[in-house]
């Protein structure tokens, strides 16, 4: 099994290239109601879900509350953070509202949860430290446990997809005053403090340590050779007293830095001046620091490098707190590592119990060690039998995501699938000494039996990341039959999506890329399909008769590097592919076993095929549209003007020979959408859609002749998912601003079998795919709103969360008469006494225990058949059931 791609060299690049220039706004960040695009009215109610791939993606950290059971958190370095959902065994993605313009807010460098008030939570966000991420570093906080967020915006950049990002947490609360959290920064910026809950912060000036440590110095894109700065801060809890009114501030504080010979330090009075402890270990950097404090211990792991993916040579050492004394801890002698250490973890019902990880040990497999006597002995997850055969204490179950085996069957001592790799997330339970959890570059493992390690009883190990889709998208299909989804991603190559709510057996193998850049289908023959994408080596193109049930490889001419884009004929018996490197773009027939360089047409042009003349080809660079008429041969400059800056995509209309849309640019260039219906001879500008970035074609709306439009774009000042039934004479937008998903310019399509459904790329949170709730297309929403008759609403009514004292609900009201509402008021009675407090998609209003909400600007328009949706947080006390009725304009709703 090869190593996992580096996401900033697939995504984080792919930025840079004009499409996210501008500065980051300032402000609160949290749900709100949008603003209705010019030209468009309100499509009727989306649902969005994921389509299940299950992780795919480096988890790097793992948080638990430590008093309240239950509550847990991860954190991804660019798909966000999430809260687990012990009823459903499920994650529940907490960053979906963050959207274009603060796209790099989807990297969380760090995750705080609040021990005094379990409610409240802090997410350090921010993707690059270098230019790749125009915008500034951020700390989130909620107050309800991620349901809504505030910001507070800082004067310098984090870096969740950077190197070191495995290190921490960089961000921790006081446990007693909880008023006071500290901001480990990177690049020189030093240590932060906030004394307001993470509503503003200010630079520790006493900390004078910034932290210099470079992965590589010599890096002038500015990303290996960013700074490391300040990596873990970890309080002592038996320092402070109280939690609340009359706690007084935890005085001992631990502070891990990116300096070799200077990594820990150590504040005795609340943070106010701060020393070197004295006798520390050096030539290694400290990746986590852990407290047992009732034992009065300081565990640390140490790694010759900043991970996540090196790390030659490391050390565990345990500081004593109270006598100054380090002991040296390591489960295997210097000599012998071969990797550092990273995951760290302390078993707070057994604190003598703690395990730690060999994060870097990629071959054969990584490795976890165990002590139960504070590191005097230790045990192994697995060892050597006789060389090369293992000898595990544990049993990896992946039934519930088989493609974790990677389709390997790999010679000993390596196994499929393998324990894990870049596991520097590593917690135990701190209420249950039989659970534990790991991240990993792919997915969250876990046990529920881990005590069973002491006894020398087998274990079984399972993937515990239901919910959590991490995947980068970098092109989709939806063929008109077969499978109605078909994937390229980065990392995990992609898959053939047959059950949109199943996780695939298996990705793409026979080859098994690394990233899959581009993928196509025959139009008339949707069996054939054709993919490409990286692999060290080559081949970097591969086909389908089957429609991408298998695959079998082609060849490459010379020159090709990676796997750029690729087009099917309409028919299936030509292809054209343009690789990167040197090759140029070629054409062949058959199944890529020749292929002929095509001309008149630049090397790393973008090609496409016209969805009806098996012959006609199409490509474009630089702002010049290229057309072939004689499959790929030879090609022809047609159009010129189009954008020549930033990322373009276009793609032809199925059904409609010489039909293209063009979308794509630059903000301080030529940006937006064209559309030709003469083969790119001609492209019109569409008027009203400021900038598009994706194009895709769907099913057309009923009574309609022409495929429904889907893009993502920004019209009328606002940017979204957008979708036009009428050829783009008007938009739709079809999310709202609690569904943004942060970047979503990769790739969109609809599916040609449903109207209204659309699926969505986003960089790190997967592919979710809308459906729409009409049943006659009813964008157009009707001629008014009239007085609903008995009988004519439905209402779905949804707690999704509830904790102590809080909840949130969300609601979906359905027009089932035969008249489009114009606006609309929902109303019901709270039989407990709950409260709403904050609403989103529709307004509140609450006197006693009535309540009413009433339709945003966008969504008041619901066409017969059609739903609005909307969400909430309450409180309550007692008890909380669901309201026993509801009314719209004067009649009772029929219960969904």
């Amino acid at each position: 099994m090869r190593r996992p791609r580096l996401l900033a060299g697939l995504a984080g690049l792919a930025l840079t290239a004009g499409l996210l220039a501008g500065a980051l706004p300032a402000g609160a960040a949290e749900p709100a109601p949008a603003p209705a695009a010019a030209r468009t009215q309100a499509a009727a109610s989306y649902t969005w879900k994921n389509v299940r791939v299950d992780g795919g993606g480096f988890v790097p950290g793992l948080v638990f509350n430590r008093t309240e059971k239950n509550l847990l958190y991860a954190r991804t370095d660019i798909g966000g953070a999430y809260r687990w959902d012990q009823a459903g065994s499920a994650w529940v993605p907490l960053l979906d509202h963050i959207g274009w313009d603060d796209w790099g807010h989807t990297g969380v460098v760090s995750l705080a949860s609040d021990t005094a008030d379990p409610d409240r939570v802090y997410a350090a966000v921010g993707t690059y430290t270098n230019d790749w991420d125009p915008g500034t570093g951020a700390v989130l906080r909620s107050a309800d446990r991620g349901a809504t967020w505030r910001r507070a915006d800082l004067p310098f950049k984090l870096g969740g997809n950077m190197p070191g990002r495995g290190m921490g947490e960089r961000l921790a609360v006081d446990p007693h005053d909880n008023r006071i959290l500290y901001l480990g920064a990177p690049s020189g910026n030093g240590l932060w403090r906030s004394t307001d809950s993470g509503a503003t912060w200010a630079k520790v000036t006493s900390f004078t340590n910034p932290g210099g440590y470079q992965q590589d110095p010599t890096d002038t894109s500015g990303y290996n050779s960013d700074e490391q700065g300040i990596v873990w801060v970890t309080f002592d809890e038996s320092t402070g007293t109280g939690t609340g009114t009359g706690a007084t501030a935890t005085k001992t504080i631990y502070v891990g830095v990116g300096d070799k010979e200077n990594a820990v330090y150590r504040s005795t009075d609340a943070g106010a001046t701060w020393t070197r402890l004295a006798g520390q270990p050096t030539g290694y950097l400290a990746h986590k620091g852990v407290l047992d404090a009732e034992n009065g211990y300081l565990y640390l792991a140490y790694s010759d490098t900043a991970g996540p993916y090196d790390g030659g040579k490391g050390r565990v050492y345990r500081y004593a707190t109270a006598t100054g004394e380090w002991k040296d801890i390591s489960p295997v002698a210097e000599a012998d590592t071969y990797h550092g250490f990273s995951g760290l973890t302390v078993d707070r019902q057994r604190p003598g119990t703690v395990m730690v990880s060999a994060y870097s040990s990629w071959w054969p497999d990584t490795q976890i060690f165990r002590t139960t006597d504070s590191g005097s002995t230790w045990t192994k997850a697995w060892d050597y039998f006789s060389y090369p055969t293992r000898s595990n204490r544990y049993t990896m179950d992946v039934s519930s995501v088989p493609w974790l085996t990677w389709g390997g069957n790999p010679a000993p001592p390596e196994q499929a699938p393998k324990l894990g790799w870049m596991t520097e997330a590593l917690e135990i339970d701190p209420f249950d000494s039989n659970r534990m959890l790991y991240g990993t570059g792919a997915t969250v493992y876990g046990t529920t039996e881990l005590t069973k390690w002491d006894a020398n009883t087998n274990f079984t190990i399972r993937p515990m990341v239901k919910g959590l889709e991490e995947t980068a998208v970098l092109d989709l299909v939806s063929p008109p039959s077969g499978a109605p989804l078909i994937s390229a991603l980065g990392d995990v190559g992609g898959f053939r999506h047959t059950d949109l709510g199943a996780v695939p057996p298996m990705m793409f193998t026979s080859p098994n890329f690394t990233s899959t850049t581009s993928l196509d289908y025959a139009e008339t023959k949707p069996d054939v399909l054709v993919r490409s994408g990286h692999l060290d080596g080559g081949p970097r193109v591969a086909f389908s008769t089957d429609n991408g049930a298998n695959w079998f490889a082609g060849q490459e001419p010379a020159g090709v590097t990676g796997g750029g884009t690729v087009a099917a004929a309409a028919d299936g018996g030509r292809f054209v592919w343009s690789p990167e490197g040197t090759a140029g773009v070629h054409a062949a027939t058959g199944h890529g076993t020749s292929w002929t360089a095509s001309a008149g047409i630049p090397a790393g042009a973008t090609v496409e095929s016209d969805r009806v003349d098996p012959k006609t080809f199409y490509g474009f660079k630089d702002g010049t549209f290229y057309a072939s008429a004689d499959g790929g041969l030879t090609f022809t400059a047609k159009a010129t003007g189009l954008p020549a800056k930033g990322n373009v995509r276009f793609k032809a209309v199925p059904g409609k020979k010489g039909d293209v849309w063009l979308a794509g640019g630059a903000p301080d260039a030529a940006y937006g959408l064209w559309h030709s219906t003469d083969g790119g001879a001609t492209f019109t500008k569409v008027s009203g859609v400021d900038q598009a970035d994706a194009i895709g074609f769907g099913k057309a709306a009923p009574n309609a002749s022409y495929p429904a439009l889907y893009s993502s774009a920004k019209i009328g000042g606002v940017r979204g998912v957008f979708r036009s039934t009428d050829a783009g004479a008007t938009w739709v937008r079809v999310n709202d601003d609690a569904h943004q998903w942060g970047w979503t310019g990769a790739t969109i399509t609809g599916d040609p079998r449903v109207y209204g459904r659309v699926y969505v790329a986003t960089n790190g949170r997967g592919i979710v795919y809308g459906d729409t709730s009409e049943t006659g297309g009813g964008d157009d929403g009707g001629t008014g709103p009239g007085t609903p008759p008995a009988g004519a609403c439905k209402v779905a009514y949804k707690i999704t969360n509830q904790w102590q004292g809080g909840f949130q609900a969300d609601v979906t009201v359905t027009n089932t008469s035969t008249t489009a509402w114009n606006g609309w008021t929902l109303g019901w009675t709270f039989a407990a006494g709950q409260t709403v407090g904050q609403m989103w998609n529709a307004a509140p209003a609450q006197t006693g225990t009535a309540v009413t909400a009433k339709n945003a600007g966008w969504n008041g328009t619901v066409a017969p058949g059609g739903s609005a949706s909307f969400g909430f947080t309450g409180g309550w006390t007692g008890t909380n059931p669901a309201p026993a009725a509801f009314t719209l304009g004067g009649a009772t709703c029929s219960a969904a």
